[in-house]
């Protein structure tokens, strides 16, 4: 094995320990604090991010805007890694762009921010998913997609869940609903808001927003960077 394979190896190790930790007595606590913020927000947005979530999976289910390019051939994990970290650096410049321009526009602009920046996400995977080798026309390769996604912002206890799914995945995807309309996309997009709920309550505070939004989509797509590349390497490892 090469010295890359081998760092890799290592880096996944420590990925996994960190999915596996316990939830602690904060985790345990932020989940009734932000079940309070959830509270005295505004019913509209409940309702856009709500709606865009929901949706955002369906068409992520279906395939149908996030087709990319063919699976890539066989390559040095290095080479493939290299291409993902390019991935990583592009779209997370889009993202800042995308939070610093809606970010600047106020509450209704702020509120757009939702959906634009879950195609983003959405769009960063499947071309992930293409570089590692695994054809997203395969319905299973896309529900491992979302299974990434819920990694990355999710509560410990659900990403304790998620990580034993994917760890098994070969044996959990033989079980899986072939019906999209049987996904649990409830405690998906509850999960979702419950994590960027705050980050983004202050993208559109009204002089702050352009820079909280630029800032907080790039550290979100920097996280789902990291997720996606273990996700993938418990795979091709």
């Amino acid at each position: 094995m090469d010295k890359y394979y081998i760092n890799a190896i290592k880096e996944l190790n420590n990925w996994k320990k960190k999915m596996q930790k316990k939830p602690s007595i904060i985790n345990k606590t932020s989940k009734g604090i932000q079940n309070r913020i959830n509270n005295t927000l505004p019913d509209k947005y409940h309702e856009v991010l709500t709606f865009a979530i929901k949706n955002m999976i369906k068409i992520v289910l279906s395939g149908s805007q996030f087709m990319t390019k063919n699976p890539y051939p066989s390559m040095p994990l290095e080479e493939r890694e290299g291409l993902v970290k390019e991935k990583i650096s592009f779209y997370k410049k889009t993202a800042m762009l995308e939070g610093a321009s809606t970010g600047a526009g106020g509450i209704l602009m702020g509120l757009a921010d939702f959906p634009l920046l879950l195609s983003i996400k959405f769009k960063f995977l499947y071309d992930v998913a293409a570089i590692y080798g695994f054809d997203t026309r395969d319905y299973k390769e896309r529900l491992y997609i979302l299974k990434i996604f819920q990694l990355a912002f999710s509560s410990q206890a659900v990403v304790n869940k998620v990580f034993h799914e994917i760890e098994n995945w070969e044996e959990y995807s033989k079980a899986l609903p072939s019906d999209i309309n049987l996904f649990n996309w409830r405690e998906f997009q509850q999960e979702y808001r419950d994590y960027i709920d705050i980050a983004k309550l202050m993208q559109i505070i009204p002089g702050i927003g352009a820079v909280v939004g630029a800032y907080t989509n790039s550290k979100l797509l920097n996280k789902l960077g990291i997720t996606a590349m273990n996700a993938y390497r418990m795979r091709v490892i």
